[in-house]
């Protein structure tokens, strides 16, 4: 490579990790089991965006971005499964901390009840709430088309729907009364 090409290469690159480094380390902070794993994952995110720059859509690379790096926490996931494996049939194995599961009583009904999803439904779910994804960039996230993305998730939605329905007595269910009725209504007072 040229010192110009190298030095426009090194612009770009700066530029995608500069506008979009955040996101996707908050991306995996939100499905990492520790903050020292979602880090390595999001810097091992930027380092295939570096060795792939030129794979990467100039328009719209988020996207792009969370399904490399869905794809590096994964690789994660494998091996520490693999190395606990190990450790077990080695008969070292003493306690291996868990990470935070969806469906622990920690965050209320909607996390218990997002944990009683499949994992394929909570992803799309989150690639929704908390990533803030339309249907075309979840589409590019998951590798599927964005009218596949459109049926999951209206599925997902409506499984998500019923699982919270029947976790908890709706608390908006009684009557407003008084001098507030009309406004609840849009009615004039």
């Amino acid at each position: 490579m040229t010192a110009p090409q190298t030095s426009s290469r090194l612009a770009r690159f700066e530029q995608l990790f500069g506008e979009h480094q955040r996101a996707v380390l908050a991306y995996a902070l939100r499905r990492a089991p520790s903050t020292p794993d979602a880090e390595d994952a999001a810097a091992e995110t930027f380092t295939v965006a570096w060795r792939r720059l030129e794979d990467t859509p100039s328009d719209e690379p988020l996207p792009w971005l969370y399904a490399v790096c869905r794809r590096v926490l994964a690789n994660q996931r494998r091996g520490r499964s693999r190395r606990e494996r190990l450790a077990a049939a080695l008969g070292r194995l003493d306690d291996v901390p868990t990470p935070l599961r969806a469906g622990e009583d920690l965050d209320g009904p909607a996390f218990r009840a997002l944990g009683t999803l499949s994992p394929a439904d909570q992803e799309l779910l989150r690639l929704v709430a908390w990533e803030e994804l339309g249907n075309d960039e979840i589409a590019q996230v998951l590798g599927i088309s964005p009218n596949a993305v459109a049926i999951r998730l209206h599925r997902a939605r409506g499984r998500f729907a019923a699982v919270l329905k029947d976790s908890e007595p709706s608390r908006t269910s009684v009557e407003v009364r008084g001098t507030q009725r009309a406004a609840w209504n849009g009615e004039a007072q």
